[in-house]
């Protein structure tokens, strides 16, 4: 049923991906599915609060949630299932989409902590991945 699945983590929240990714990890195995597995740094915003940032600092964000990334996966997916790593730059929904897209992604695996009255307000990443990603979503509750 799925080919190429994509979950996003946060590599600073273990709980962006404690049970999200042994989920994408099962349904890998039970579909044959790819599995891609996305960290997005976000953007710094607007040039002004850029302009406090050294030069290279996205170059060193970057490279260092890769090497985050390899270790994570490393560390937990089971021996012999391989993943592809990403890692983006930018508004975090968008660049989940964007990913998914890119990759022709299927499904996309998220977690969400549980809905807060901010949360109504604003509108969390997961519920931005919902409503705009023109395939399934599944979003795994911590």
């Amino acid at each position: 049923m799925y080919k190429n699945i994509l979950v996003s983590v946060d590599l600073n929240d273990d709980h962006s991906w404690s049970k999200a990714l042994p989920t994408a990890v099962e349904l890998c195995r039970g579909f044959g599915a790819g599995l891609h597995v996305l960290a997005v740094i976000p953007d710094v915003g607007m040039s002004m609060v850029g302009s406090y940032f050294p030069a290279d600092y996205a170059k060193k964000a970057i490279e260092d949630a890769r090497v985050k990334l390899h270790a994570l996966l490393d560390k937990e997916l089971p021996e012999g299932l391989r993943a592809q790593a990403i890692v983006a730059q930018g508004t975090i929904y968008h660049e989940i989409i964007q990913t998914a897209e890119r990759i022709a992604a299927d499904l996309i695996i998220m977690a969400s902590h549980r809905p807060g009255l901010t949360d109504y307000l604003l509108g969390p990443n997961a519920a931005r991945v919902v409503r705009h990603f023109k395939g399934s979503v599944l979003v795994v509750r911590d």
